[in-house]
Order: C-alpha cells, then structure tokens, then sequence
C-alpha cells in the first residue's frame, strides 16, 4: 500500500516552466515503478512518463519528448515531472501512479496506485 499526493501544478503562458511532485508514504518507494499521465476534460487519461525502480530507466509519450524530464529521489519518498516549453495542449489534471514492479509501464491499468491529481493551466 501506498499513498500518493501530487503538487506544484498552476497556471503558466505558453513556452513557460513547472515542476510537479509526488510525494509517497511509507518506507518502500523503492519497490515501485512510477508514471505521469493527464486527463483533459472530455478525454481518456493519457500517458505521459515512466521511470524505473532505480531511476535508470525512463521512457516518454511522443507529445512531450524532449520538453518534459522524470525523475526521482527514493530517499525523499519522490517523483518529479519537470515541464518546459509548456504548450497549450498541455493542460489537463496530472496524476502520479505506483506499480510494485520493475517496469516501464504506460497504460493506465497497469498501475495500481494513483494520486489525487494537479491542474496544470497553459494560456495561450
């Protein structure tokens, strides 16, 4: 069992900066791979970012490589999602997820922890 809550979402313009946060309970974090993903109004959720275990391994949805980085700190129980050169089609509610397992995951059922959700609001 674990609990997620995320935050740092807000509004920014178009080709401006955020850093989400997930912060998790309990003393095994380590234990579980992470995702990101954002569900705008009237749309599926959508996947965004994994990251391994250990860090070591990333992976990203095509919409937002090269402008969006994963990472983690397992000593500080958390995972980050640092947004640049956001874009209007960006905003949407972001949520962070927990599996117990070593993978990169990127749908939504292969997750079985999740997070209350961030707003995130690009202007144009």
């Amino acid at each position: 069992q674990v609990q997620l809550v995320e935050s740092g979402g807000g509004l920014v313009q178009a080709g401006g900066s955020l850093r989400l946060s997930c912060a998790a309970s309990g003393r095994t974090f380590s234990s579980y791979a992470m995702g990101w993903f954002r569900q705008a109004p009237g749309k599926e959720r959508e996947f965004v970012a994994a990251i391994s275990r250990s860090g070591s391994s990333t992976y990203y949805a095509d919409s937002v490589k090269g402008r969006f980085t994963i990472s983690r700190n397992n000593a500080k129980n958390s995972v980050y999602l640092q947004m640049n050169s956001l874009k209007p089609e960006d905003t949407a509610v972001y949520y962070c997820a927990a599996v117990a397992r070593d993978t990169i995951a990127t749908r939504p059922y292969e997750y079985n922890y999740w997070g209350q959700g961030t707003q995130v609001t690009v202007s144009s």
